[in-house]
């Protein structure tokens, strides 16, 4: 098991920082904590954390504590990997200039989605699964070329 000192630093960005970069900061924290240390910020944060992403983690036993915070909050930090987790080339995709390779990888806002609550409640399941499949790929291949994007 590898000590605090060892582990890659993380930061996930997107714009409002409510869903997907929580998402990704919870389940990396949770599946990969030995290996990683998350965060996440955002260029327009909401303010909050959603409750459905907040709920759709609670149905895979992550409880996650975290809060809407800007990208500037962490502006003097460095991180080994920073990803980008929005998805349409019309949404601001933030852009990192600090310390850190920089990847992207596209989630759908699962806080745009409208219909009934369980359909709604189907999109955030939806992306944090997707989540939970390709961070992680994404996470071994940048170990496997020894820190390359």
């Amino acid at each position: 098991m590898m000590n605090a000192e060892k582990k890659k630093r993380i930061l996930f960005l997107c714009t409002g920082n409510s869903c997907r970069s929580h998402m990704a900061e919870a389940i990396v924290n949770h599946d990969l904590g030995h290996e990683w240390q998350a965060v996440s910020a955002g260029t327009h944060p909401a303010g909050y954390v959603h409750p459905k992403a907040l709920q759709v983690l609670e149905e895979i036993g992550i409880e996650h504590s975290g809060r809407s915070k800007h990208v500037n909050h962490f502006q003097d930090q460095s991180f080994d990997l920073v990803i980008t987790v929005c998805d349409q080339a019309s949404e601001e995709c933030p852009l990192w200039l600090g310390e850190g390779d920089v990847i992207h990888r596209g989630f759908q806002d699962p806080a745009e989605a409208r219909g009934t609550t369980e359909e709604v409640l189907g999109v955030f399941r939806e992306v944090r699964d997707l989540i939970r499949a390709e961070i992680p790929r994404v996470l071994n291949a940048y170990r496997q070329n020894n820190g390359t994007p």
